[in-house]
């Protein structure tokens, strides 16, 4: 019987979720706070951790590392209120399974806590201490295939930014060279590189990814390089590590700008070499592996600041590929929210047909800050509360029926027949052009336009912007 634990400071909650789980074939256990919940875990193992975002005492983000750093293997829903789904994005680049937002519908509840505890990403990671699956959810080998499709299958996309990846994709697929895929989260990266292992000629080896940023430093040589027996204490067997496990394949590394230095280090030695040392061993081990990596950090920065190594950045990086965000792909919402429905249909064993044109038009104002994953969790979440043929507003996050859009710029522009006005039309249009293509994000954008922030809120305000 799989063993939950639900966080939360809301009694009733609490109660509300021990009960519905219980019934479901789930052993819970209950903490009001961060802190019991964690001294709870140090002595009951648990597959999987329900938490609300915020707790008194720790937000979601600080609970979820500390669960990570003594148990990697332990999965983590966050329950959020749609306000805070910039952090609910955040939590899943830690490592967060994935996330709930609030109002909680418990069939949505249920199916996403059988989809976690099913999915072979777990089960890959615990290996012999997979949980067994409760009695009413027979189908989840089922669930475990689809949710596979799901997760793998890639979108190619008809927008400009989707054309001009597929091609440069497409160039570098069939070469050795170590690619570096840029770009927010939820934009797909995973899918990216995934694609370009299969268009490899190391096609018929494994394709093995590794979350960087969910590795606590403590235990990351070890999942990284594996270990020998005794090497530290609860080693009680040797383990080969991701290396290994990727020989004649394809190692994925997400969130790469994540690492700690000495592990850069040491991932420095095996790109040189291609061989490497268990955790207590002294015996090389040699492997033949193509890497990929995958951020949405400023690497550059990161090598300016000194926290990332240059001499690594330039080996990870002998090509890149920039991954644009979902309010850059217009052109492609339909094929990704048809694809999404047919997959949620399947899925949940639902039929719905597709959007009304209330939801579509909906759809294309939102700015979607959670990328690709948050519109494939709105759809699922649809389609699981829709009743009729279509997707109606009433199924959607409120904030996404009646709330946030894409940020519109608007402002005087300068006016006259000078070159000096020419040049500030110029720059004006230029600098609405760059904060468009950052959903407004005014530090990104300054980066891009190789200005500091302070120049570019100068500018915005003479420009009325």
């Amino acid at each position: 019987m799989p063993k939950i634990l639900v966080i939360d400071d809301e009694r009733d909650i609490l109660t509300l979720l021990d009960r519905y789980l219980t019934k479901h074939g789930f052993d819970v256990s209950t903490a009001s706070n961060a802190s019991a919940g964690l001294e709870h875990l140090k002595k009951n193992r648990c597959e999987l951790v329900i938490s609300d975002f915020r707790l008194p005492d720790l937000t979601g983000l600080e609970l979820l590392k500390e669960i990570k750093a003594f148990d990697l293997n332990t999965a983590v829903i966050i329950i959020t209120g749609y306000s805070d789904i910039r952090m609910a994005v955040e939590v899943i680049k830690y490592g967060a399974a994935d996330y709930l937002t609030k109002p909680l519908y418990p069939e949505e509840l249920l199916h996403l806590v059988n989809e976690t505890l099913s999915s072979e990403s777990n089960t890959t990671n615990a290996q012999s201490k997979a949980p067994r699956k409760p009695e009413k959810s027979k189908t989840s080998s089922k669930k475990s295939a689809r949710k596979q499709t799901e997760n793998t299958t890639f979108v190619k996309g008809q927008s400009p930014a989707s054309v001009d990846l597929n091609e440069y994709l497409e160039m570098v697929a069939p070469t050795p060279m170590s690619v570096v895929i840029m770009g927010e989260t939820g934009t797909g990266k995973e899918f990216t590189a995934r694609r370009i292992h299969e268009l490899s000629d190391r096609r018929s080896g494994p394709f093995v990814a590794i979350d960087c940023g969910a590795l606590p430093k403590d235990i990351a040589g070890s999942e990284f390089f594996g270990h020998e027996q005794g090497a530290f204490t609860g080693a009680v067997k040797s383990k080969d590590g991701k290396f290994k496990l990727a020989d004649g394949g394809t190692l994925f590394l997400d969130e790469v700008g994540n690492l700690s230095y000495d592990i850069q280090l040491k991932l420095l030695r095996v790109l040189q070499e291609r061989k490497f040392n268990r955790v207590g061993g002294n015996v090389d081990i040699e492997v033949d592996i193509r890497i990929l990596a995958a951020t949405n950090d400023d690497l550059k920065g990161a090598v300016k600041n000194g926290t990332f190594r240059e001499d690594l950045f330039y080996r990870l990086n002998e090509f890149s590929l920039e991954m644009a965000p979902l309010r850059m792909r217009q052109e492609d919402l339909e094929e990704f929210t048809e694809r999404f429905i047919d997959s949620s249909n399947e899925l949940l064993n639902r039929n719905i047909e597709g959007l009304s044109e209330e939801v579509y038009e909906k759809f294309a104002a939102y700015s979607w800050p959670g990328n690709l994953r948050e519109l494939r969790n709105v759809i699922k979440r649809a389609v699981l509360l829709s009743s009729g043929p279509l997707i109606e507003l009433s199924a959607l996050p409120e904030e996404i029926a009646y709330g946030e859009s894409i940020p519109e710029i608007a402002g005087p522009e300068p006016v006259g027949d000078s070159l000096k006005v020419a040049a500030e039309v110029a720059e004006r249009e230029k600098i609405i052009k760059i904060l468009s293509r950052t959903g407004n994000n005014k530090s990104k954008a300054a980066r891009l336009l190789n200005i500091d922030r302070k120049t570019l809120y100068n500018k915005l305000k003479n420009y009325g912007i």
